[in-house]
């Protein structure tokens, strides 16, 4: 007798009780009677189950930690990882500005600033697909449907290999218009081309690798997590030492020496999904049959995600744009003022890489308990979560106004663009320690279903209010205060941060409102139940 049918049996029970009966079996005793029968039926040994696992090795059952754990210890037990993944994963978009600075110059840091809006949407991509799989298989966990996990698992990897074809060809065929639209100048043209399309054309590595890596959080291993982030990084580091400080093949090796690290990084990954002997759920070639419908479903719950990096890379195109055009009006200059805001955002992007890694840890366990309907753990685990991505920003913040000099200089900033860079970092940064809230309660919104709510908090601190700020305020600001139009366009972000702060709490506050209704309805079923009984 398999599991799911001893549920429907429970179920049937329920119904069959006349009223007068509720006390004498109460639905809790029920559910005990159930779980009984369960463990039994593994014991006798009795046939295997459709999916076939054998009696007696119930393998989700390393998941249901996640609905009895203490909240706190298991943010922690993921969020650390996964926090050090990702500022292992941010090292990939500095490591190539510092290595490229230090063996090409100014112009290798200038490749990478115009390359950085399309690495960004490549980002995004993967977390389309990945972040969007692992948000429904997360759920579907908590609903104890393994068959169900490993389709999205099976689709969600052959999502992430169609994308990453689309973009090899895209490397190919659409470059030139590619490298237009990021407004590549005609004497960086023939390096930045040679730098994107090798990213683009092995993209399959970083897509299927930094995709696939996010399943393994969700079943139960952050460490694993963490090493193969940490590997591929360690290994990118390597290979662009010795490719582009070593053998000087410039732009071109360091291109090589990141696909090269994410290559390397993805085979643990994928061998655990595969292999994994202690995995509660495989990928298996079986489930990677295509389901349109199961895809609207990952790509829709990804889409928060997504639309925040291709928030982020249109924002940087804009910003390029107009850095150039107020930039040359400037005393530092159009290719100062894109070199300066290049490193504070490289920077700012650092700072933001760990408090994603909670954001990471913390879908997991909202998704698992959103799913298990356990309301009072989906609240621990959103406040804590919003704690833990406060602590990290601000500690960033902190060393931003405290030792700016040292950071900018780590990227051979000096003289007089060095003061802006500083003056723009600074001034960027205002609003930090208050985005961790924004930033958790978008993830939220994802990682129970609510795919609309995620994706218009996301647009709005990097579309809605952005986009038109740097519009507005370059030639507006410095009429009412003391600033330059190179100096206003900084102020966009704090500006920014505060309206998308304002609005995040309008949609939030109602929800846990709900959460909390649900919490008080479910306790008084419960109390109910134990007075019959």
């Amino acid at each position: 007798m398999t599991e799911e049918r001893m549920e429907q049996q429970t179920e049937q029970q329920v119904e069959q009780q006349p009223e007068g009966q509720t006390g004498q079996q109460s639905q809790q005793q029920i559910e005990q009677q159930l779980e009984q029968q369960i463990e039994q039926a593994d014991q006798q040994g009795q046939q295997p189950d459709q999916l076939g696992r054998q009696p007696g090795k119930r393998k989700a059952l390393s998941t249901d930690r996640l609905g009895t754990k203490s909240i706190l210890k298991l943010l922690f037990e993921f969020s650390i990882p996964a926090i050090i993944m990702m500022t292992f994963n941010a090292l990939y978009n500095i490591v190539d500005s510092i290595f490229l600075g230090q063996a090409v110059g100014e112009a290798g840091i200038a490749v990478t600033t115009l390359a950085f809006p399309i690495m960004v949407l490549l980002m995004g991509l993967s977390a389309l697909a990945g972040q969007g799989g692992n948000a429904f298989a997360a759920i579907q966990l908590g609903e104890d449907k393994i068959d169900e996990v490993e389709r999205t698992v099976g689709n969600t990897v052959l999502l992430l290999l169609i994308i990453a074809g689309i973009i090899a060809l895209a490397g190919i065929v659409l470059i030139d218009p590619i490298l237009a639209v990021v407004g590549t100048t005609p004497e960086l043209y023939d390096m930045t081309k040679l730098f994107v399309q090798i990213l683009m054309i092995g993209y399959v590595f970083q897509c299927v690798g930094m995709g696939a890596n996010n399943f393994l959080r969700t079943e139960g291993k952050p460490m694993l997590a963490l090493g193969t982030s940490v590997l591929g990084t360690v290994v990118c580091i390597i290979m662009n030492f010795v490719l582009v400080m070593w053998l000087g093949y410039g732009v071109a090796g360091s291109a090589f020496a990141t696909i090269i690290g994410q290559g390397v990084g993805g085979i643990p990954v994928m061998w655990y999904l595969v292999k994994g002997k202690d995995a509660p759920f495989h990928l298996r070639l079986s489930r990677m049959k295509p389901d349109v419908r199961l895809w609207g479903i990952i790509l829709s719950l990804g889409l928060a995600s997504f639309i925040m990096q291709v928030a982020n890379a249109v924002i940087n195109t804009i910003l390029n744009q107009t850095l150039a055009y107020y930039g040359a009006m400037d005393p530092v200059g159009a290719s100062g003022a894109l070199a300066a805001i290049g490193v504070a955002g490289r920077i700012n992007g650092f700072a933001f890489m760990p408090a994603v890694g909670v954001l990471m840890g913390a879908q997991t366990l909202i998704g698992y308990n959103y799913g298990a309907r356990k309301w009072k753990r989906v609240r621990q685990a959103f406040w804590l979560g919003v704690l833990f991505a406060t602590v990290i920003i601000t500690f960033f913040f902190i060393l931003i106004h405290v030792i700016p000099a040292q950071i900018v200089q780590l990227f051979g900033v000096e003289g007089e663009l060095e003061q802006f860079c500083i003056y723009a970092l600074q001034v960027m940064t205002m609003m930090f320690p208050l985005v961790g809230f924004q930033m958790m309660s978008s993830n939220y919104f994802q990682s129970t279903g609510q795919p609309l709510k995620a994706s218009i908090l996301s647009l709005t601190r990097q579309v809605l209010f952005l986009i038109p700020l740097l519009l507005i305020l370059p030639w507006f600001l410095p009429t009412v205060l003391d600033v330059t139009s190179l100096q206003a366009i900084c102020f966009t972000y704090p500006f920014a941060d505060t309206l998308s702060i304002l609005t995040t709490t309008a949609f939030i506050v109602p929800e846990l409102l709900k959460l909390r209704k649900k919490e008080r309805e479910m306790d008084a079923t419960a109390n109910s139940g134990m007075a019959h009984a």
